[in-house]
C-alpha cells in the first residue's frame, strides 16, 4: 500500500486543557475558571457538597461482595419448555411439582417464583399454573396443553376521604 492511498482519517485527538501555551488550549485558567475543586482537578462522582450531612452511600444499608453495587430488584427463576420433558402427561406445573422433580429449589423458587420461557419444543400436554412468556404459552396450547392463570383477589373500591378537614366543608 502506497502512503497515497491510504484513507483519510478526520478524527483528531481531543485538546489537553493546561498545558501550556502551544497547546492550543493553555495559559491563565485554560477555561476552568478561576478557582476551586473543577478548576483543580476532578471532583468524585459521590461528592455531594459538604461533610455535614450524613453521606448517601453511608445511610445505604452495607453489602458485601463482588455484586454490591448491581441493583436488588428480583428476577424470577427461569425454566425453559424443553426441562419440562421430563414430567408427566398431563401432569400440573407448579412450584411443588418442580421442586419434587428438581427443576428448582424450594425457597429460592418460593422467594422470587419461577416463569416458564420458550426455549425448545414441549412434547406432551401439561396443565401449567405458573407466569409463562407468550411465546411458552403458544408451544404449550400447540401441545395440546392448557395454561391455568390465578386470578388475584379482587380490590375493593373505597371511597378516598381528603386529608385536610377544610375540604369536607360542603359548598354551597
Amino acid at each position: 500500500m502506497k502512503l497515497n492511498q491510504l484513507p483519510k482519517s478526520i478524527t483528531r485527538n481531543k485538546k489537553r486543557l493546561g498545558r501550556g501555551y502551544g497547546s492550543g488550549k493553555g495559559g491563565h485558567t485554560s477555561s476552568r475558571g478561576a478557582k476551586g475543586d473543577n478548576a483543580r482537578g476532578k471532583v468524585a462522582l459521590i461528592f455531594e457538597g459538604t461533610k455535614m450531612k450524613k453521606s448517601f452511600l453511608k445511610r445505604l444499608p452495607l453489602r458485601r461482595g463482588k455484586g454490591k453495587f448491581k441493583p436488588q430488584h428480583n428476577k424470577p427463576l427461569i425454566i425453559n419448555l424443553d426441562q419440562l420433558n421430563i414430567l408427566s402427561k398431563e401432569s400440573l406445573v407448579n412450584i411443588e411439582t418442580l421442586v419434587k422433580v428438581g427443576l428448582v429449589v424450594e425457597k429460592e423458587a418460593k422467594i422470587y417464583g419461577v416463569k416458564i420461557l420458550g426455549n425448545g419444543e414441549l412434547k406432551i400436554a401439561l396443565k401449567v399454573a405458573l407466569p409463562c412468556s407468550g411465546s411458552a404459552k403458544k408451544k404449550i396450547e400447540k401441545a395440546g396443553g392448557k395454561i391455568i392463570e390465578k386470578l388475584a383477589p379482587a380490590i375493593k373500591e373505597t371511597q378516598v376521604l381528603p386529608k385536610n378537614k377544610k375540604n369536607l366543608k360542603k359548598k354551597v
